[in-house]
């Protein structure tokens, strides 16, 4: 296997690898563009004309999709997947993945759209780093663009896993990319209604991308990861990655579509989260259960019928969001 197949194995040893770029037998060229980011362009005679933003580990203890990225890559090292698009692989945040971590200081994932730009830091720098790689890859006029943005989720969740599309003014979301997702094994999927800080909401927004969270599963450590099952979402991007998902449009196969309704933000050290602290995403709220307070006489009460409750998290910064009311699309 070539070295640069080992991107994970570099990044936890803090390593830059004797030779940048690398051919493999069949004429992929891998290049390594800085710590944990590997780009891999195919054979011109193969190119499909897709750029492909391959991204896990924006939380650094998520490790089940950073896992499926390193057997990606080990496999194109190998010679044994064949790449008709270009890919970049990026691994989001090396040091908490290193100390197993979801964070060091401040959440990377809240820190993309030029939010980066309002603080400081060495996470702060990782998303504008992130930003960089993005645009650079994403800048060829002509092709197709597309940015799964891989994640495992803090607790559990009664639909285990799910996507979330960003949103833009006047674009609309397209049925032919909720379907692929279906296909990869994505049992439910959350339409956001405004723009947002997140990496996939970034390359979707900014740089015009299909762009997605995926959430697989909950969050363990390296080599605890066998209930969290990838298995159809990594046949999906061996396709993608391969040029053989040739599938254009199909039906949702009975993915749930959400809308979010409202978000909950804590604004103070006041704010109180009425939830259990093990209830799981997607747990339905009752109209008229009292769902957060805060500073002021701030009350958040449940008004919407068939509401659940996605991300509630009372420990995150002021001005970020608690957790994220959501109800059927449909």
């Amino acid at each position: 296997m070539l070295a640069l197949g080992k991107l994970l194995e570099l990044t936890l040893a803090r390593r830059e690898p004797a030779q940048q770029i690398q051919l493999t037998v069949a004429g992929v060229r891998m290049r390594w563009l800085g710590e944990g980011a590997l780009e891999v362009s195919p054979p011109a005679a193969r190119d499909n004309g897709l750029d492909l933003l391959l991204s896990a580990g924006i939380h650094g203890n998520e490790t089940a999709p950073i896992e499926l990225l390193d057997e990606l890559i080990h496999a194109i090292a190998r010679g044994e997947l064949v790449p008709a698009a270009r890919v970049l692989f990026l691994l989001g945040n090396p040091e908490a993945i290193r100390r197993g971590e979801r964070y060091l200081q401040q959440d990377v994932n809240r820190l993309f759209n030029g939010r980066h730009l309002q603080s400081s830091g060495s996470e702060a720098l990782r998303a504008a780093e992130l930003e960089r790689l993005a645009a650079n890859f994403f800048q060829a006029t002509g092709r197709t663009r597309l940015h799964y943005d891989l994640h495992t989720a803090i607790r559990g969740s009664k639909i285990e896993q799910f996507a979330l599309y960003p949103w833009q003014e006047g674009r609309a979301h397209s049925t032919r990319e909720m379907a692929r997702l279906a296909r990869g094994g994505m049992a439910a999927i959350l339409l956001q209604n405004r723009s947002s800080i997140t990496f996939s909401a970034y390359t979707y927004e900014t740089l015009g991308a299909e762009a997605f969270t995926l959430e697989l599963g909950k969050a363990r450590p390296f080599g605890h990861n066998q209930q969290v099952d990838v298995s159809r979402l990594k046949t999906l991007l061996t396709q993608l990655i391969d040029g053989s998902d040739t599938q254009d449009g199909g039906d949702l196969q009975g993915m749930q579509v959400f809308k979010v309704s409202r978000e909950v933000i804590k604004r103070t050290d006041a704010f109180t989260l009425h939830l259990p602290a093990d209830i799981e995403n997607f747990s339905e709220l009752a109209p008229g259960y009292l769902l957060a307070e805060d500073a002021g006489g701030s009350r958040w009460v449940v008004e919407e019928q068939g509401a659940r409750i996605i991300f509630p998290n009372p420990k995150v910064a002021n001005g970020l969001r608690a957790g994220i009311l959501i109800v059927p699309a449909g």
